[in-house]
């Protein structure tokens, strides 16, 4: 099955884009792992400096790093077409830093084992449908109505699991979100080598599509994490 553009077209060999779809390919990667490494880094650092501590003893902060994230995501995606490459990355680097804050908390909710070896896991995951979305000829757009639906579900279960206890379902709940984001990073992947064919000709909007697509992937990388360290991960005593 040939691979498809965003509008649905056929790739075009005759484009003549001004980098190989690989190195695209790889530069998209390196933004999304230097994302992870600063909220590594940040987490690490509010973990070992006992900063986290300070930070959520504020009432509802936490629910404002949350809302201010989803903000930034919906500001990127709503204004990427019209801001420049430098405030693309500069959005994808605040996301990732206002995230780091909240990820210092699994330091304390988790043991130290648990984090690393959930976090080879889904490097390992991760990697694996990297690869199939990178190197298969499947159409993953055509799942794109599934997995919208699987993020609803997740977000209603999510919400209801506030007011009511659903601890009984979390592991399908859990089960469900991991496959959902395996499937959404190879969907995420084959969408750069879209994004390299259409823009060939629009070196600064291809410069935005990269960033966008490392935010993407950056979310697919986390919520996996987190999905797969509620199912195996051990808590901290």
């Amino acid at each position: 099955m040939e691979s498809m553009n965003l509008n649905g077209q056929p790739y075009s060999a005759s484009l003549n884009p001004t980098e190989s779809v690989g190195r695209y390919t790889a530069k998209t990667f390196g933004w999304m792992f230097a994302g992870l490494m600063l909220t590594f880094l940040v987490a690490y650092a509010g973990y070992v400096t006992g900063a986290v501590l300070y930070v959520f003893a504020v009432p509802y902060l936490y629910l404002i790093l949350g809302i201010a994230e989803i903000l930034v995501v919906i500001f990127l995606s709503a204004r990427i077409q019209k801001m420049s490459v430098a405030a693309a990355r500069v959005l994808f680097f605040t996301y990732a830093l206002l995230n780091g804050i909240v990820f210092s908390a699994y330091f304390l909710l988790y043991s130290m084992t648990s984090l690393i070896l959930v976090f080879g896991a889904t490097s390992l995951f991760f990697g694996v449908m990297a690869l199939v979305g990178y190197f298969t000829n499947a159409d993953f757009s055509r799942l794109r109505g599934f997995l919208v639906g699987g993020l609803v579900f997740l977000l209603v279960f999510w919400i209801l699991a506030l007011f009511i206890n659903l601890e009984q379902f979390a592991t399908i709940a859990c089960t469900i979100g991991i496959f959902i984001f395996l499937v959404f990073t190879a969907y995420d992947t084959q969408k750069i080598r879209a994004y390299h064919a259409y823009y060939s000709q629009d070196p600064e909007m291809a410069a935005k599509a990269s960033i966008f697509s490392a935010l993407g992937l950056y979310l697919d990388f986390v919520n996996l994490f987190l999905y797969l360290i509620r199912f195996l991960g051990r808590r901290s005593n």
